[in-house]
């Protein structure tokens, strides 16, 4: 049974690995055959050097991922083949308790982890975002980042797997249970307490200082039927040129967020379509749809965690047969992991569906398509978006429907409905 446990890692991280480069492979091979071609809906904002600037962008950048990812691969190989058992060794020789031997272990992962990606992340910031231009950020900025990150990541990591642990430790049978109840709350208060506990120790938040537009942002809400306290304006510029803009918060703290880099770059029109995308979001309940989903898939998660955590051939084949539960948690959390990965799909295609209905509602409360058309062929341009991706990558990695193809979209609307422009 230990050699099939073994087996089935073996064949799930290798299928991953070669999935992941083949999407990676086509989707390159795709930009570089079709990223010279505008596309029609293109035609009279991109010119053939700025399209050519957006390949190079894309192919860059998908480069850096490939190679991220493989590094990732090769060095949990190594640490679950080689190094794990003299980790968990070393961890439960440790003269403390069995909830800060796991806190030892996980945090050990979570700093490996993370050192591993800070290469990439330099590189990426410093190296290809200042080339393509949009990289405002400085050193000092860069390590106060990293330093703030560390210490929230901490504090918020350790206070998850200590109360996990707990419930393991006091609570043997029905752990998972707990445990499920304890990440419900702790999402609901992180979507509750991030704009106005996290968020402003990076960033400064003052409420927007353009009247006019936030008079006009009130209307739009109104129309909609939505209310907020809140409408801000962030300096996400002393970071980078990339533009956004989002709803962020629950309950009181619910407020609308509008990057500095938006606002200097698109018009009030532009803006106000972009922030129509985002109310048809709150008025088609797809943030509760996604909470609602992520909290009953936690349940499921937790009961099969629970199930297979004490499984006597998991330990075996990797070489712990009397290692502690939490080295279990982790085997099972690798195999979950590894095997989520082909689940992915299913989640981006109904994040494609809410996001086209946002565009129909956006499209509904501005009266016409014009306005969003301009803004995404601003956005596409701005921030150097791939035109061409592949069919199968879009398939398996993308969240939002294709630029060109929400641009088609809202001409059909138009299209369609001549008489609705303007009301």
């Amino acid at each position: 049974m230990e050699n099939a446990v073994l087996v089935l890692f073996f064949v799930l991280f290798a299928a991953r690995f070669f999935w992941r480069y083949i999407l990676e492979r086509v989707n390159i091979s795709h930009v570089k055959e079709h990223g010279k071609e505008i596309p029609p809906v293109f035609l009279q904002t991109i010119e053939q050097d700025t399209l050519n600037t957006m390949v190079d962008y894309t192919l860059e950048h998908s480069r850096l991922d490939s190679k991220e990812n493989l590094t990732d691969d090769i060095i949990t190989l190594i640490i679950v083949f080689i190094f794990l058992p003299a980790i968990v060794d070393s961890v439960a020789a440790l003269n403390v308790s069995f909830i800060m031997q796991a806190l030892v272990f996980f945090g050990f992962f979570a700093v490996v982890g993370g050192t591993v990606g800070i290469p990439f992340d330099l590189y990426d910031t410093f190296v290809l975002e200042k080339k393509y231009g949009f990289s405002t950020i400085t050193w000092r900025i860069w390590l106060a980042d990293l330093f703030k990150s560390v210490i929230v990541s901490a504090i918020l990591f350790s206070v998850v797997v200590c109360a996990l642990m707990a419930f393991i430790l006091y609570l043997p049978n029905s752990w998972w249970c707990w445990g499920w109840v304890f990440f419900t709350l702790f999402q609901i208060m992180m979507l509750w307490l991030y704009p106005v506990l996290i968020a402003p120790l990076f960033n400064k938040y003052e409420p927007i200082k353009d009247e006019e537009l936030r008079n006009k942002i009130i209307a739009l809400m109104e129309k909609a039927g939505l209310k907020t306290k809140g409408i801000f304006q962030v300096d996400e510029g002393k970071r980078s040129k990339h533009t956004n803009a989002y709803f962020t918060g629950i309950g009181k703290t619910k407020r609308i967020v509008l990057y500095d880099t938006l606002l200097a770059s698109h018009s009030h029109e532009e803006i106000l379509s972009i922030l129509a995308h985002e109310i048809g979001h709150w008025k088609k309940k797809h943030l509760l749809k996604q909470l609602v989903f992520m909290i009953a898939a936690s349940l499921f998660l937790l009961y099969g965690i629970y199930l297979f955590v004490n499984w006597p051939p998991l330990y075996a084949a990797f070489g712990l047969p009397d290692a502690p539960m939490y080295a279990g948690l982790f085997l099972v959390s690798l195999y979950l992991g590894t095997a989520g990965f082909f689940l992915n799909p299913v989640g981006v295609a109904i994040s494609r569906r809410y996001e086209r209905e946002a565009d129909f509602m956006a499209w509904q409360l501005t009266g016409t398509a014009a306005p969003m058309i301009d803004a995404l062929r601003r956005l596409a341009k701005d921030n150097l978006a791939n035109l061409h991706p592949h069919p199968w990558y879009v398939w398996f990695y993308y969240s939002h429907p294709p630029l060109v193809q929400r641009i088609e979209f809202l001409q059909v609307l138009d299209y369609q409905n001549p008489d609705k422009e303007g009301r």
